[in-house]
């Protein structure tokens, strides 16, 4: 049985998938918090909507001239965004704040403990379904 295949489970590799990436962005901006002209960067945000598109969904055609047109694109999720400038920017340009970047850090890290809770405890209920024969 490929747990990869339920949508759950599915949904929850995704979103790890995500924190991942977005470690990695936030330790690049903590790596250059004293680099010239640096600004930081993050991901786009995560949501419900976007993790259930496919992007290899097919797109609907319009066969008639009064079907409407669809009002959504494409969607990625890893796609890194410069963040506006903050209130705080060093005068060589700089706008990493070592404050804000950790405490994304410290969100990130407990959305991804978060998520390996509900993946253990959802091989666990499967398990137990598997085992009394429910």
């Amino acid at each position: 049985m490929d747990l990869g295949n339920l949508g759950l489970f599915k949904l929850m590799s995704r979103k790890m998938d995500w924190l991942t990436q977005r470690q990695e962005a936030l330790s690049q901006n903590i790596a250059n918090a004293d680099t010239p002209d640096y600004k930081t960067k993050d991901l786009k945000s995560f949501t419900f909507r976007d993790a259930l598109s496919d992007s290899r969904r097919l797109t609907p055609t319009a066969t008639n001239a009064s079907h409407l047109a669809g009002t959504r694109g494409a969607g990625g999720m890893a796609q890194e965004q410069t963040v506006r400038d903050p209130y705080e920017t060093a005068p060589d340009g700089n706008n990493v704040i070592l404050e804000d970047q950790m405490m994304k850090m410290s969100q990130n890290s407990m959305d991804y403990q978060t998520i390996t809770n509900l993946y253990k405890k959802q091989v666990n209920m499967i398990k137990s379904a598997i085992r009394t024969g429910g």
